[in-house]
């Protein structure tokens, strides 16, 4: 090491030595400040907890789609869609049958008015007390319900079916679908062709209503409208089949 001593006097040695240790002593003191800052650093590091993700729960979301709960439509959609298809399918095959046994247009015609009467009468009767029953067993339930977990007693009240409103979807869709094979039958002469056009239009009629039916329910297309399609020519093949084989065997008019 490097030394003054011998070629500076004892004054500037001294001073020397002193500017030495001087410097040393700051370099030590700035070693020691970092080393302290460094642990004070590594101190205040916060350890966060390990959490455990639930992958079920933290999955990735995806847009929102509006869905319509159809469900809520059949207070009514039952109603109508049985209505309807009962009216066209009833009052056709009435037609048909009386027409097989007698050519006469005008028995045809008040038959199948007399069946579209008495039809949509006969299903808002029927409609009513059913729902009315079904609604006094939902009641009952609620109230149940309501006696063992203290719960509000209009709170499904808007769930409850309405009986007045199925008894006239009811009479209204029979009349719809009665109607249609008595405009078809009556300008038509022709026993035969008259038969055929009421065919024709019955079958039509119970597609589209098979249709309506699956859109407005959210059920298959085709198989809603295949089902009434077939329901409705075994109902009008039976209808026809029988009537003229009793009108045969009792000697009637054909």
């Amino acid at each position: 090491m490097f030394s003054f001593k011998g070629v500076c006097p004892p004054q500037a040695f001294q001073s020397h030595r002193l500017l030495e240790l001087f410097v040393y002593s700051c370099f030590l003191f700035i070693m020691a400040a970092s080393q302290t800052l460094q642990l004070s650093s590594l101190n205040n590091v916060e350890i966060l907890p390990i959490q455990v993700i639930d992958i079920e729960e933290n999955k990735i979301q995806e847009p929102a789609v509006d869905e319509f709960d159809y469900s809520q439509r059949g207070q009514w959609l039952r109603a109508a869609v049985l209505g309807a298809n009962d009216g066209l399918v009833s009052v056709a095959s009435l037609m048909m049958g009386v027409a097989s046994v007698k050519n006469d247009i005008k028995a045809v015609m008040v038959a199948g008015f007399a069946g579209l009467v008495a039809g949509a009468c006969s299903m808002a009767i029927g409609e009513f007390v059913s729902v009315c029953t079904q609604r006094d067993v939902e009641i009952s339930q609620m109230k149940r319900e309501k006696r063992e977990r203290s719960l509000e007693s209009d709170e499904n009240d808007e769930k409850l079916p309405n009986p007045g409103q199925a008894a006239v979807a009811s009479a209204l869709a029979f009349a719809v679908g009665a109607v249609l094979p008595l405009l078809a039958a009556a300008f038509i002469k022709q026993p035969k062709v008259r038969m055929a056009v009421v065919f024709v239009v019955a079958s039509v009629a119970l597609v589209a209503f098979g249709v309506v039916g699956a859109l407005l329910g959210g059920t298959p297309v085709v198989k809603s409208s295949a089902r009434v399609l077939v329901g409705g020519w075994m109902a009008m093949g039976t209808t026809f089949g029988l009537t003229k084989l009793i009108g045969i065997d009792h000697g009637m008019q054909i």
